[in-house]
């Protein structure tokens, strides 16, 4: 994997053996009034029930895994690499001989392949695989293997690095996908298995139990509500299946707490309710749709608390409302102190990000503040929040080379930019120095409102309009900047002399 916080895989069970030594012991211990005594040896009726109980554990282990192993794939993910001669800035006395030198006796820069193992789920007969987004992230080609070794080439259905998971799908007959269990229903010291690949050991096993449940904060990704288990999970394992003893698919396996690299008993797993959720979004939108209220919101200290008269510590204060947003239309106000959300109660921040994201755009939401010293209750519409595919540039035609990035202005770009008014077109995301788009005065910030007199309102508009221009001799822009409005001419350099 690509990440050295993110290493996944599964280890091995002491239970048995501890069960089979509690059994076979010849002297048992108890308690009483007078103090700790010793008991006579277990009879022999003792010592069976005690093997029966081991053996019936070790059976329902066997079972999970003969049920889960069919589903579990093993992903390798293909990255290439252009290792440019600029990238060359740790190599000695470089800084003394220049990039020449080096280039002259260490030959140019080479492309290579970069490679990366995970593991995922099959969760649909039609070839449907979960798994983390840092497998495949970036990937240019990513290989699933069935549990039989036969290869399939994946396509990336979509992704979503806000949850660190992923949506894959292969052409194949004859799957056996795997049963989706109720994460919610999972029980602290509850049983749990861990499939996958670690170390590319195919199809590895192992136990453990729930240590604990709705971990936040681990600096794995933006929406997290992990479950911690000590079932053993090392590099390979990203993306295989959490189950429990009814072969039921709880949580799929991310990233561990390490200082070596490897296993140290504290591994993380995202909810499997989650990521039915960002699964079926993925699959039917082609994007993850997330509620958002428009606040500017940070933990509570003690200090905090006490300057609001407030008890505790739990709850999320709100730094700043910001104008036109469904908290500002719902009536929050800077500094008031979020304690519910939805009906659930709100501890810190991540946990109010993820409510708040898991909220359908357009429902409302009871949302309980502490404001003046007594409890206040809001009703606010979530609004849309903007998807990480909305959020990345978009670039214009690359043979046009025009040094431009533009992104469709949606309304929350527009209260972004402070724009008072409705406006339609094309946000400026992106200037390079000393490009055509430079050369024509644009800058970062402006809004193309039309290109040759007809209006563009979505960057594949805009695309279509530039296609159209004849842009050796220009193409005529209007350009909101601000609250005035300028015409600029934008002119192709592909036919401009090379140094």
């Amino acid at each position: 994997m690509s990440r050295a916080r993110r290493w996944l895989g599964l280890g091995a069970v002491g239970a048995l053996s501890a069960l089979l030594a509690l059994g076979a012991s010849t002297v048992f211990w108890s308690r009483s009034t007078s103090g700790v005594h010793a008991d006579p040896a277990p009879t022999a009726s003792r010592t069976q029930e005690a093997l029966d109980a081991a053996q019936n554990l070790s059976l329902a282990f066997e079972q999970v895994a003969s049920t889960i192993r069919p589903s579990v794939v093993s992903i390798n993910s293909t990255k290439r690499v252009h290792n440019r001669q600029g990238q060359m800035g740790d190599m000695p006395f470089r800084e003394f001989f220049g990039d020449d030198w080096y280039q002259r006796f260490f030959g140019p820069g080479r492309d290579f392949e970069a490679r990366g193992l995970g593991t995922g789920v099959i969760i649909g007969s039609d070839g449907t695989i979960l798994t983390n987004n840092h497998v495949v992230d970036g990937a240019d080609e990513v290989t699933v293997q069935l549990a039989d070794e036969t290869k399939f080439t994946a396509k990336v259905v979509g992704t979503d690095p806000k949850t660190d998971l992923a949506v894959l799908r292969i052409d194949a007959k004859n799957l056996q996908p795997a049963k989706l269990g109720d994460s919610e229903a999972l029980k602290i010291g509850e049983w749990v298995l861990a499939a996958g690949n670690p170390f590319g050991l195919t199809a590895s096993i192992s136990a453990g139990i729930v240590s604990a449940k709705g971990r936040n904060d681990v600096g794995v990704a933006d929406y997290t509500d992990f479950i911690q288990t000590d079932a053993a999970i090392n590099p390979g394992n990203s993306g295989g299946p959490l189950v429990n003893l009814r072969g039921e698919v709880v949580g799929i396996n991310t990233a561990i707490y390490t200082q070596t690299g490897g296993y140290m008993g504290i591994g993380f797993a995202i909810p499997m309710n989650m990521a039915k959720t960002i699964m079926t979004s993925l699959i039917q939108e082609g994007r993850v749709v997330r509620g958002w209220l428009g606040v500017q919101i940070q933990n509570l200290d003690e200090d905090l608390a006490k300057s609001f008269r407030y008890e505790g510590t739990d709850g999320v204060l709100v730094s700043q409302v910001m104008p036109r947003t469904p908290a500002s239309q719902a009536g929050m106000q800077d500094e008031d102190i979020i304690t519910r959300f939805g009906g659930k109660k709100v501890g810190n921040v991540t946990e109010l990000r993820t409510l708040v994201a898991a909220t359908r755009p357009g429902t409302s939401a009871e949302v309980e503040v502490w404001r003046d010293g007594r409890n206040k209750t809001l009703r606010v519409k979530v609004d849309e929040q903007e998807s990480a595919e909305s959020e990345r540039p978009h670039a214009e035609p690359a043979s046009l080379d025009l040094g431009l990035s533009v992104r469709t202005l949606t309304p929350e770009r527009a209260r972004r930019a402070g724009l008072e008014e409705e406006t339609d077109g094309v946000l400026v995301t992106e200037v390079e120095p000393l490009s055509a788009a430079s050369k024509a005065g644009l800058r970062e910030g402006d809004i193309i409102l039309s290109v040759q007199g007809k209006p563009v309102t979505t960057v594949e508009a805009f695309d279509a309009a530039i296609a159209k221009a004849d842009l050796d001799s220009g193409a005529r822009l209007a350009v909101r900047r601000g609250n005035g409005k300028q015409i600029l001419v934008l002119k192709s350099e592909r036919n401009a002399p090379r140094g």
